[in-house]
């Protein structure tokens, strides 16, 4: 999965927006036009998006489970709390602007008691399970960041990680960049040989890193993506392929219906070993001591997280999420790929857009198929 080198972007139809947000201007329909290496164009198709779930405002926190345990999963040196534990510290809220925030705790002075050491935060994962044909906004104006600090936006299957997974969003320490990745068992193996603009890692899928992309435009985590304003990003999860991906794998066989998660572990078998800590961090992984100044970037704020589906909408539970029904249609057109515009793919594949432009605060997709791979590109 070389780097691919920006073309001209032929114009397509105006893709849509999630609803309740401006529409962008209408451009005309192009004719097929060939992209790099000369592969033709597919023609356009429809595919509608029904709006399940919407989680912002006030109601952010419904429809979500707080974890409420220690990291036994990636051994990270952190607790997650509870929701009454996190609502009475302060470690998740909704702000004054009506954004989520989830923060770990940077007022406590914890104590070193060597492995066992533990720093209160937050890991919040989705009531609903997302089945293929579905595509998730997530919206946020900035990310945790910082030395030992390793937050996620992130899927799982309900047998984790037998049932895939799919890191959207996931950095580690003083790391400039996100790092994107398929995590499923053996038998799935991604190629250098497919465009995208992002840049190839493992290509191993089963691998203890799982398939990776490195995102190569900048402001795509830490200080360089707060300062911008945060940004946006969409990922459809359908069987014919995922988003912000490219890989030859049959979908069904290794992911099945998939939760939303978001945390921010500390340390762990990523951001903590040696190796890897060093390379942007001073001394070892250590979450003890006084909280201030060492976390005091470690938080998300978040505008939204919306789901859809080209399914049936699940019935709101009434502790489910303040989603109400809409729909959004994204359009295939023809477009060439540009390597400014879009990342990813997926075999049948796909890319995930993101916008990092924020006067209107929206995210608008459309979905392009180029040569058997299946595009997204940011309005």
């Amino acid at each position: 999965m070389a780097a691919v080198p920006a073309v001209p972007v032929v114009p397509v139809p105006a893709p849509p927006v999630v609803p309740g947000m401006p529409a962008p201007p209408a451009a005309p329909a192009a004719p097929a036009a060939p992209v790099a290496g000369g592969a033709p164009v597919v023609p356009a198709t429809n595919v509608t998006f029904n709006l399940a779930r919407d989680y912002s405002g006030q109601n952010f926190f419904n429809g979500w489970d707080f974890y409420g345990s220690w990291d036994n999963l990636t051994l990270s040196n952190v607790w997650w709390v509870d929701q009454p534990t996190a609502t009475t510290d302060q470690l998740a809220y909704i702000n004054p602007a009506g954004n989520a925030i989830l923060r770990v705790d940077n007022t406590t002075n914890v104590p070193d008691q060597g492995a066992n050491t533990r720093r209160n935060t937050v890991r919040i994962t989705s009531h609903d399970f997302y089945d293929f044909g579905s595509l998730w906004v997530f919206d946020a104006k900035h990310v945790p960041y910082g030395c030992t600090v390793w937050p996620a936006f992130w899927t799982k299957g309900p047998v984790w990680p037998d049932n895939g997974e799919i890191d959207i969003l996931e950095a580690v320490n003083l790391m400039t960049y996100n790092q994107m990745a398929i995590h499923t068992t053996d038998g799935c193996l991604t190629s250098n040989q497919i465009q995208q603009s992002g840049e190839l890692g493992a290509d191993d899928c089963a691998s203890n890193s799982g398939c990776t992309v490195k995102e190569l435009k900048p402001n795509s985590y830490g200080d360089d993506f707060n300062n911008a304003g945060g940004g946006v990003w969409a990922t459809k999860f359908d069987i014919d392929g995922i988003a912000i991906w490219f890989w030859s794998c049959d979908i069904t066989k290794f992911f099945t219906p998939q939760q939303l998660v978001i945390d921010i572990a500390l340390c762990g078998v990523w951001a903590g070993p040696t190796g890897n800590y060093q390379q942007t961090c001073p001394g070892v992984c250590d979450v003890s001591g006084p909280g201030s100044p060492a976390f005091d970037k470690a938080w998300f704020e978040i505008q939204y997280v919306r789901a859809y589906t080209t399914g049936v909408v699940p019935t709101p539970t009434p502790s489910a999420a303040s989603g109400a029904a809409g729909s959004a249609t994204a359009t295939s057109a023809a477009t060439a790929i540009s390597g400014q515009q879009a990342h990813g793919g997926s075999s049948s594949g796909a890319a995930g857009a993101r916008t990092r432009g924020r006067s209107a605060g929206a995210v608008a997709v459309a979905l392009s198929v180029v040569a058997g791979v299946l595009l997204a590109i940011s309005a």
